[in-house]
């Protein structure tokens, strides 16, 4: 879309204790786009806890977003939109483009839909979660075939925590986890993990594309409104 073209808006929906995704898009959205946020209530980066997000405050949050009238939504939770399987995500995609009348993104659903596009068959997965929610991770990404040849993550529970790890231990943590690992693609999961910023050192570094889940999002977001 050219400069000066009309204003779209992007309706986001993030986790209430989400710091870091509203950032990364305001930080490299394009001049005619605005980004509009709902917050769906959740402290905790646990099952119980993101479960709570998605039965109690995830539709409510997307009915008040819908008074904005976006023009995509994007549902920025990586690990919620795993939580439950691939299905149920898309069911979830479907009960909140009914609400906004929107199309909507999935972050789940469009990093696999870029690992596809990469052409990559093995993939090593970077995570700030605790074990359980990177098994989420692992069974919606290896339900498309792939090979999930490592996932690591740092066990933080606290959502909130998870924005405080510098984009400089994202890139320790990474690069100590990946030692010794082959793998077509490394992807960084988390909407509110400084991975965005941890981009740039860590493609200096290695030979390997590397994804993360507000980077796509944001481009599958972009490619919506312009699609």
């Amino acid at each position: 879309m050219e400069k000066g073209a009309e204003h779209r808006r992007i309706g986001l929906l993030v986790p209430s204790s989400n710091t870091v995704m509203e950032v990364d898009f305001y930080t490299n959205l394009p001049s005619w786009a605005t980004v509009h946020t709902g917050r769906m209530y959740m402290e905790e980066a646990t099952v119980a806890g993101e479960s709570r997000m998605l039965d109690e405050f995830a539709l409510p949050a997307a009915r008040h977003l819908a008074t904005a009238r976006p023009h995509v939504v994007v549902f920025g939770c990586t690990s919620a939109g795993a939580l439950r399987g691939n299905a149920f995500d898309e069911r979830l995609r479907s009960e909140i483009a009914e609400i906004t009348k929107a199309p909507i993104v999935s972050v789940i659903r469009s990093v696999r839909q870029a690992i596809s596009a990469a052409g990559a068959r093995k993939v090593a997965v970077i995570t700030p979660y605790v074990e359980v929610l990177n098994a989420r991770i692992r069974d919606s990404l290896e339900r498309d075939g792939l090979e999930v040849v490592s996932i690591q993550g740092m066990a933080i529970s606290v959502n909130h925590d998870i924005a405080s790890v510098s984009p400089e231990q994202v890139v320790e943590f990474a690069l100590r986890s990946l030692e010794g690992t082959e793998a077509d693609l490394v992807f960084l999961s988390c909407t509110n993990f400084r991975a965005m910023e941890a981009l740039p050192r860590l493609r200096s570094i290695l030979s390997v594309p590397i994804l993360c889940s507000n980077e796509v999002a944001l481009k599958a977001a972009i490619d919506a409104l312009v699609g």
